[in-house]
């Protein structure tokens, strides 16, 4: 199954490439295993895929000391400020980066074991009071205050687009978050380029890609629907 999912999400990522008229090059795909046992991970991983989100930072760890080296780790869930330290020098990028407080414990986390941490800022661009992430306005405010903290890397924006049942309702929040990013990005500030727009899921990633997404995060799209009840050994 992990294959022919894999296959046809291919498939659709680079049609939207063509679409665009953008470079297969430009899109990294992140295989969101959130849930799923180590085996589909290593079916997933023997088929290319080396980018992986977790959700959690117990799961991420867990599955981080039995697959190889050389994945690259996305934390894309929501994170909690005493979670930090597990997370120093394994993950490859932090992508819920919502509030000052956290980008400090980074910060601290990443000097105290010596590492530099590549983060982005969460972006709640359609403003939905069940989602994490800042509003648009405050964003300029958060990167700033962030690229100014020692051992962190501020390298763009997510977001997390509205569940819809016709992706083409989501373009207009991905529109605004690309506008968003060129517009941070032209102050040049220092610490900080706006070189990843980390937006698109299994349901409208297409649509992301069409609007300049650089990550999108699939997955009931590769590893199907998730179930909630399986039980890890999980620890931390």
């Amino acid at each position: 199954m992990v294959k022919e999912n894999l296959t046809e999400v291919e498939e659709r990522i680079q049609a939207a490439c063509r679409r665009a008229g953008r470079d297969r090059s430009e899109v990294t795909l992140i295989a969101v295993s959130k849930t799923k046992p180590v085996p589909m991970l290593e079916e997933a991983y023997q088929y290319g895929i080396r980018e992986f989100g977790e959700n959690k930072v117990q799961e991420m760890m867990d599955k981080y000391e039995v697959l190889p080296q050389d994945i690259r780790w996305h934390m894309i869930g929501h994170l909690q400020r005493n979670k930090v330290k597990y997370l120093m020098g394994k993950a490859y990028l932090i992508h819920s980066v919502d509030s000052l407080r956290l980008a400090e414990e980074i910060s601290a986390q990443s000097v105290k074991h010596q590492v530099q941490t590549n983060i982005l800022i969460e972006v709640n661009i359609a403003g939905e009071a069940s989602k994490f992430g800042i509003s648009g306005e405050e964003t300029f405010r958060l990167v700033t205050a962030a690229a100014a903290l020692p051992n962190i890397h501020v390298k763009g924006l997510m977001t997390i687009a509205p569940f819809v049942d016709n992706p083409e309702d989501n373009r207009v929040y991905f529109q605004k978050i690309r506008e968003l990013s060129v517009d941070i990005g032209c102050k040049k500030i220092d610490n900080v380029d706006m070189h990843i727009l980390s937006m698109g899921m299994t349901g409208d990633y297409e649509v992301a890609i069409e609007e300049g997404a650089t990550h999108i995060r699939v997955g009931t799209g590769i590893f199907g629907e998730r179930d909630y009840n399986r039980k890890g050994s999980f620890q931390i």
